[in-house]
């Protein structure tokens, strides 16, 4: 596909672009931002949008986003318990640090149980019920995206990394699905992916963790 037939196909996507889609983009991009920040908003105004996109992802066939938004839906709830605690002194329990080897353990296995897990479910749905399904970019969406929120509730800075890798495995995906909107969500989001990197970096250099009472790691 050349740029002329790119850029056609785009602006005849956006035209076509949904209301619950432009409501799912902001939210996404506003709880993207509250997390750089680690801000507790990111939470429920995040849930605005993975609720919409289960709705999307089933419609458009993808069938691994919508498992994907699914449990960000889940894990929401879960995260906005683990950063709202306080210890004795009013004090986040949790705090932003980075993996150490046994972490980076659990993520890795984390990842690749999902992807392989999703990428034959899909295999199979696609062969006999969904034709539209692309199994092994969808799996590897979805399972990046299953270890970014996950570590995302931990404060883990590694979150970031599976944030960008699913960011880019995201933005031709709905692009072929005729999502641009969702596609040029996507590419705001890596460049927001890079800032929160950063941003996350900088405080766990800054904190002590370890010598905090109450500390959850």
């Amino acid at each position: 596909m050349g740029i002329n037939e790119v850029w056609h196909q785009f602006m005849q996507d956006v035209v076509h672009t949904s209301i619950p889609e432009y409501i799912a983009v902001v939210a996404g991009i506003a709880s993207v931002w509250y997390s750089r920040k680690e801000n507790i908003l990111v939470y429920p105004v995040g849930l605005v949008n993975t609720i919409i996109y289960v709705w999307l992802s089933f419609k458009y066939q993808l069938l691994g986003e919508a498992s994907v938004n699914f449990y960000y839906t889940v894990m929401s709830l879960y995260g906005w318990y683990l950063w709202a605690r306080r210890d004795a002194g009013q004090q986040p329990v949790v705090h932003v640090v980075f993996s150490d080897r046994r972490w980076w353990i659990y993520q890795s296995v984390f990842f690749l149980a999902f992807y392989v897990t999703i990428f034959f479910a899909l295999t199979y749905l696609k062969q006999n019920f969904w034709s539209g399904a692309i199994p092994w970019a969808d799996a590897f969406a979805s399972a990046t995206a299953f270890t970014g929120m996950w570590l995302m509730t931990k404060k883990k800075v590694e979150s970031w990394y599976w944030w960008i890798a699913t960011n880019c495995a995201s933005i031709p995906l709905y692009f072929v699905k005729h999502l641009v909107f969702t596609s040029v969500y996507y590419v705001i989001l890596l460049v927001m992916a890079f800032y929160g990197l950063s941003e996350w970096m900088r405080r766990a250099k800054n904190s002590i963790p370890s010598q905090q009472p109450g500390y959850a790691g």
